[in-house]
């Protein structure tokens, strides 16, 4: 099968590799008809190199139609249409009973110290083969993958994979009081997502920062109070708090993570992590790695005092310094963590009609064959042509 693969830093390649084949019983095998391209695929290929071997193959978000089942798959026969969850989770352990599948504790990454095992996601995550290729190799056949209707587009059902359940889970953490308001950092696709979540659910303020014409555009078209970052930069607190009675937002949604623009001696720490041989790229991040925490910090200075803080965006660094007397001070609450998908399906499941509420049948900026895949990393990661939201189609 053709495969997107990791090569090396900001280095992707479609390649030929063998077809995954059935491995357990309760595994299926899924044709992917739609893969997307995440904003957290950008820290594989340009910081996690330590965590990857070449040949590795990315992708977390996909969806297909089922080719093949193992013998003890009961729920699933082959022809039924999928949406596979990112995290690898069992459905039935004592994390997964109470809808933690993200630190589902059958698939757990004990000897790194991590939760549930991800598709798609380096060594820290167990090294599980993504879907950004023709085919891809499902456990848990009965329990984690998601049965969706033949006929509408991929695009109404290809987001429960991360999109939907991650800005579902940002807007859930961030205990929003209804008329609420919340501030939302960067609005690339979770952001994006959340930020209409968030007004779909009864808030009665959204702002939407960032620095991207189009991301902007697209979010102050969905009815979001837009500030450009670029315009405001250092006064960004004083405008956010000129909007809500001058105390902050009852809760600011972080969707950027490690990313962040600014802090340049973490930019360069980055910069030389992907430079080290694995061995020490991975000492460095384990135990003095740092994030560019602009935009948490940010969060910080934005909520109001009491407020809540939900972080989405990925961080990596084990050494980032926190500001703590100031956030025991302004008593902010915090919740972070990957999204627990199969927790949220329910509550989504609902709104993927053909009213369709969040706007996900045009959510897409780019579709694109498999092959171009390398080209749509280097897109994405650059922010050009508008692209903020890519499927790949092999």
């Amino acid at each position: 099968m053709r495969a997107l693969t990791w090569q090396g830093k900001r280095d992707v390649r479609v390649e030929t590799v063998p077809d995954p084949q059935i491995q357990n019983p309760t595994d299926i095998i899924v044709r992917i008809t739609s893969t997307g391209v995440c904003g957290s695929d950008l820290h594989l290929y340009e910081v996690l190199g330590p965590y990857l071997d070449p040949g590795d193959i990315l992708g977390h978000e996909p969806m297909g139609i089922v080719e093949e089942v193992g013998s003890q798959v009961t729920s699933l026969v082959p022809g039924d249409r999928v949406v596979i969850p990112f995290n690898v989770s069992c459905g039935h352990c004592y994390m997964c009973d109470r809808g933690l599948q993200s630190q589902c504790e059958t698939t757990q990454v004990r000897e790194r110290g991590t939760g549930a095992s991800l598709f798609g996601y380096t060594k820290l995550y167990g090294q599980v083969p993504g879907g950004q290729a023709e085919l891809l190799r499902v456990p848990f056949g009965d329990s984690l993958p998601i049965k969706v209707p033949h006929g509408p587009a991929d695009d109404r059902f290809v987001y429960l994979s991360d999109v939907l359940p991650t800005a579902w889970q940002a807007v859930e953490y961030a205990a929003i009081p209804p008329g609420g308001s919340v501030a939302v950092l960067g609005l690339g696709p979770i952001g994006l997502m959340a930020a209409r979540i968030a007004l779909h659910r009864g808030a009665g303020l959204v702002v939407g920062i960032d620095l991207v014409n189009e991301r902007l555009s697209r979010a102050a078209a969905d009815g979001v109070k837009c500030l450009d970052l670029r315009r405001h930069g250092k006064d960004l607190g004083e405008a956010v708090r000129d909007l809500t009675d001058g105390r902050g937002p009852d809760a600011v949604i972080d969707a950027v993570g490690m990313e962040a623009h600014g802090a340049p001696v973490a930019k360069a720490a980055h910069a030389a992590v992907g430079l080290l041989p694995d061995a020490l790229g991975e000492r460095l991040m384990e135990t003095a790695g740092m994030d560019r925490l602009a935009a948490f910090r940010a969060a910080i200075d934005l909520v109001r005092r009491g407020g809540t803080i939900s972080v989405s965006g990925v961080y990596g660094g084990a050494a980032d310094p926190l500001p703590m007397l100031t956030m025991f001070d302004k008593q902010i609450q915090l919740r972070m963590g990957q999204a627990n998908v199969r927790r949220w399906v329910d509550d989504l499941l609902p709104l993927l009609t053909d009213e369709d509420p969040l706007g996900v049948d045009t959510f897409a900026t780019h579709r694109l064959p498999l092959e171009e895949g390398p080209q749509a990393y280097k897109t994405f990661q650059a922010k050009d042509d508008g692209m903020i939201k890519t499927l790949l189609i092999p």
